[in-house]
């Protein structure tokens, strides 16, 4: 069956990822998020990896290494996360990208666009605060 709207697995574990981090009161490391969202340790490690390059998190070694929060958790938005994995959200007017349309009137009423900024517009506005 076919969805409108589906995250990729490297979305899903960086933002529940994410949550994890900040709920925790010491590192969280990634055999634990790896377990909590039932993903593979490696791809977790990848993921959260690409969240200390892009200054989310702090990563330690060692056994009691893991991650903690490099901000607050009211200044990262859901937004940031999803566009640290994914890369930004592209608005375009057209679902094929077609610089001119055959037809006077876009048969999907510019439909993905909406549906694209409101998307964009409720991962902007949870912040991890309000999953604690």
């Amino acid at each position: 069956m076919s969805k409108v709207l589906s995250l990729s697995e490297a979305a899903f574990i960086a933002l529940h990822g994410m949550i994890l981090v900040a709920r925790s009161d010491k590192n969280y490391n990634v055999i634990r998020i790896a377990e909590d969202t039932s993903a593979s340790k490696h791809h977790v490690a990848k993921i959260m990896q690409r969240l200390v390059k892009d200054d989310f998190l702090n990563s330690s070694r060692g056994p009691n290494g893991g991650f903690s929060l490099k901000k607050k958790p009211a200044d990262i938005s859901f937004l940031d996360i999803y566009e640290s994995i994914e890369g930004k959200i592209e608005m375009a007017e057209c679902p094929m990208n077609k610089l001119i349309c055959s037809f006077e009137q876009c048969i999907f009423n510019n439909i993905t666009n909406t549906i694209t900024l409101q998307f964009k517009n409720y991962l902007a506005d949870q912040t991890l605060d309000k999953y604690l």
